[in-house]
């Protein structure tokens, strides 16, 4: 009889422990529900909003505005002679050196002729052919005077005429002449003979006042003379420093742009901290391709400065002012907004990060900078729209 009560007991304990587990079930699904609600509300919230783009912005500026092509090429001497001898031979010795100034006239070197074995030979027989034109002269001569001599005293005698006597004398001096010209050629031969020998140096001279750039020669080496088929061996070159100018190339599509007479501004590589002057003197009238570009060939007289000093063959570019404007507004490029039908446009700040469009008419422009001529003021903050804007 003491079972039944033992279980009546237990039942209504096990029925509270899980009522309580499912009502505690409950309440955190509850909370979950709950806490994902919020979550994602506030996810979307977030989401939605669109963050705030800040502006840069600029204003106008006062500045020069200098539009201008470039053009590369190097400085040379104007005047710019190779020395070379007159005769071919050895170089027995050198006077001179690179870097020294020189004078017209002044002694570069001597060379010192080498003669073979058939040349010898030639000037040999040269000599012995006018040898015998000399005794052939001078035995002419003597007859003529003899017949001279003769015909005076006859016609002393009145034994003949006076034209008769005129042909004699006439005769005389003709021979006369020749013998005096017969021994001339063979002091020249003989001359001409004694050079080739090598007893006689042939003497080199500069022909123009300047600075020796170059001496590619030394004593003992060969040189060969200048003639028609043979440029001959160069024993020094001379250059007028003081008459300097640049040669250079600019593209077909800016040539049209310039004009004798126009500045340039000259910056050379090797003296960076300097610009030279210079002024347009000649722009070819035909251009040449080079790699698949038309190259038009200029020259430019360069303007030295008491005390400056270029070395020849410095390459350099020169920028070409095509137009200037002085102290004008302007504004940077970048700012600027292109709309429909060729419309330019610049968007000006109202209030905090609020812009108006506002069209403006501009003038020179060199590349970074753009002269403004109407539509904005200085004061004006202007928006500077990225590069996604500007597709647009």
């Amino acid at each position: 009889m003491s079972m039944p009560s033992t279980m009546t007991l237990e039942e209504p304990k096990r029925f509270n422990i899980a009522a309580l587990v499912k009502k505690i079930f409950i309440g955190l699904l509850i909370l979950g529900f709950v806490a994902g609600t919020v979550w994602l509300g506030y996810y979307f919230v977030q989401r939605s909003k669109t963050p705030t783009v800040i502006y840069k912005t600029e204003t106008p500026f006062i500045t020069d505005i200098v539009k201008k092509t470039v053009a590369t090429g190097a400085i040379i001497p104007r005047r710019e002679v190779q020395i070379k001898p007159q005769v071919s031979g050895v170089v027995e010795a050198v006077y001179v050196e690179a870097g020294q100034q020189v004078k017209a006239g002044q002694l570069i070197a001597k060379v010192r002729v080498v003669q073979n074995l058939a040349g010898k030979n030639s000037d040999l027989r040269t000599i012995n052919n006018a040898e015998n034109q000399l005794e052939t002269a001078r035995a002419n001569f003597e007859t003529a005077r003899i017949e001279k001599e003769r015909g005076e005293k006859l016609f002393a005698q009145k034994a003949i005429s006076q034209q008769e006597l005129t042909r004699l004398q006439l005769d005389y001096n003709i021979r006369k002449e020749a013998l005096a010209a017969a021994e001339r050629d063979l002091d020249i031969i003989r001359q001409n003979v004694l050079q080739n020998s090598g007893r006689i140096s042939n003497e080199v001279y500069s022909t123009l006042d300047g600075t020796v750039l170059d001496v590619p020669v030394k004593a003992g080496s060969s040189v060969i003379e200048r003639n028609n088929f043979n440029e001959g061996t160069t024993v020094a070159i001379v250059a007028d420093m003081n008459s300097l100018i640049f040669e250079g190339k600019i593209d077909e599509s800016e040539v049209g742009k310039i004009k004798v007479g126009m500045p340039l501004n000259l910056t050379i590589g090797a003296i960076p901290d300097k610009t030279f002057k210079a002024e347009l003197e000649y722009i070819a009238p035909k251009g040449k391709t080079e790699e698949g570009a038309v190259k038009f060939d200029i020259r430019a007289k360069v303007l030295l400065e008491p005390g400056d000093y270029i070395r020849a063959g410095y390459s350099a570019n020169a920028d070409i002012v095509l137009d200037t404007r002085r102290q004008v507004l302007a504004i940077k490029e970048s700012t600027l907004q292109f709309g429909k039908k060729d419309s330019v446009f610049v968007e000006v700040e109202k209030a905090n990060q609020q812009f108006e469009k506002r069209l403006v008419k501009t003038g020179l422009s060199d590349g970074i900078n753009i002269e403004i001529l109407s539509g904005i003021g200085k004061n004006d903050k202007l928006k500077v729209p990225d590069a996604k804007e500007k597709q647009k």
